[in-house]
């Protein structure tokens, strides 16, 4: 792969994960402003996601065809590292010294994964249909334990619910790099292209149900469940690898692990939502907001604790 084709998915990818974020903060405001799903699409918020996020895809399965799935999907962590300056932004708030040493991890950890990923010829091996139906087959068995046990658990659904929506993400990069790299016109190509608009349909909507919980928790798993899922396939399946043997390896280990140990710092907080008691908040009202007492307003409880969750839900509350 030449240089210009993976600054070219680089710049793509970079842009997709700016959509996405936005995306992710339109979809918060929505969820916390709603009490289900049905009351969501009635609200034209919701519809303005659905069109960043169909704008990250599209120019995210651009990003596909220039370069290999290892390389394009950790990239995406970029939107959780994107959400928190942009929520503090929204909200005038300042980004804690937590959330900058988060981003700093982050970004040195894909920093890492982009040096050893960034070669090789372009992505000509894909799938076969095959393949394609044995990973649709194993993602929506996968994906449906998830739900079964988001259902009926407030604290930890929101959990479950991220990582079926990472994994549903995922699968549909893999199966749209295949449409990208150029499947023809025939029955396996509409086939990859059904399961491809099912797995991404189906991976908004289990991200909707996740940020009913709040943002940063869920946003993080997602995240990292995302890239982690299709890089599984592309190195298991397609053969894709790292430069430099050994050492690139595990140049790539240590990629992943700063840039997950920078995730958990972003949503660090979010971990333990329920942990903050009411006198906890009541020395901080303005934090608070006046019409919602009860509602998702327990989150904001001061600047020492700010997190993306409760900066994005302050700025639900103010739309």
């Amino acid at each position: 792969m030449t240089s210009s084709p993976v600054l070219l998915a680089v710049a793509l990818s970079l842009v997709s994960a700016l959509c996405y974020a936005t995306a992710a903060v339109v979809q918060e405001r929505t969820a916390a402003g709603t009490a289900n799903l049905r009351g969501a699409l009635a609200r034209g918020s919701w519809w303005g996601a659905v069109l960043l996020n169909a704008g990250g895809a599209l120019l995210h399965v651009v990003a596909l065809r220039y370069g290999p799935l290892s390389l394009v999907q950790p990239l995406g962590v970029l939107t959780l590292v994107v959400a928190v300056p942009l929520g503090s932004l929204a909200a005038r708030r300042r980004t804690s010294g937590t959330q900058w040493r988060g981003m700093a991890l982050t970004l040195v950890g894909l920093t890492a994964l982009l040096t050893v990923t960034a070669s090789g010829g372009s992505p000509d091996s894909t799938l076969s249909t095959t393949g394609v139906l044995a990973v649709a087959l194993a993602a929506a068995s996968v994906i449906a334990v998830l739900v079964r046990l988001a259902s009926g658990r407030s604290g930890r659904g929101g959990l479950a619910f991220a990582a079926a929506s990472g994994i549903a993400s995922g699968v549909g990069s893999t199966l749209a790099q295949k449409l990208a790299v150029g499947a023809g016109m025939s029955w396996s190509a509409a086939l990859v292209a059904v399961l491809t608009v099912g797995f991404a349909a189906g991976g908004l909507l289990l991200a909707q149900k996740a940020y009913g919980s709040g943002l940063g928790g869920p946003l993080a798993l997602l995240t990292l469940v995302n890239p982690f899922a299709a890089s599984a396939i592309g190195v298991t399946l397609l053969g894709e690898g790292f430069q430099y043997g050994a050492t690139g390896t595990l140049l790539a280990l240590a990629g992943a692990t700063a840039a997950a140990r920078g995730v958990v710092l972003l949503s660090r907080p979010q971990a333990q939502p329920q942990a903050q008691t009411s006198s906890q908040i009541q020395p901080q009202p303005q934090f608070r907001s006046e019409s919602q007492p009860d509602g998702p307003a327990r989150l904001d409880v001061g600047v020492s604790h700010l997190r993306p969750t409760r900066i994005l839900a302050g700025t639900s509350r103010a739309a």
